[in-house]
């Protein structure tokens, strides 16, 4: 999931880098590392030792990264399931046939 992904399922006063505060105070245990910028990069570099560790413990699970450190969002991306009426009509990103629409 991105940080963007995890502000717009909370909703209104979440932003991504909310999301990203929020994430480095969790308690161990939480899979901090499986959330990536909208880039399909790690974000953790200056926060995380090593620098990299993100990176390789996504790697160690089967997520691939090019020589830039970017993920395939459109491969590695997971969207969960919605819930409810509300939030089946809402998409965490607009397609763009969608998109014009408007």
């Amino acid at each position: 999931m991105t940080y963007g992904q995890i502000a717009e399922l909370l909703g209104d006063g979440y932003t991504p880098r909310t999301v990203g505060f929020c994430m480095h105070a969790s308690p161990d245990g939480t899979p901090w590392h499986r959330v990536l910028n909208a880039q399909g990069k790690c974000s953790t570099g200056r926060i995380v030792l090593p620098h990299d560790k993100q990176q390789r413990m996504l790697e160690q699970e089967g997520v691939a990264f090019d020589k830039n450190a970017r993920c395939d969002l459109q491969r590695f991306l997971w969207i969960p399931k919605t819930r409810s009426k509300k939030s089946e009509a809402a998409s965490l990103y607009k397609s763009k046939s969608s998109a014009g629409s408007k």
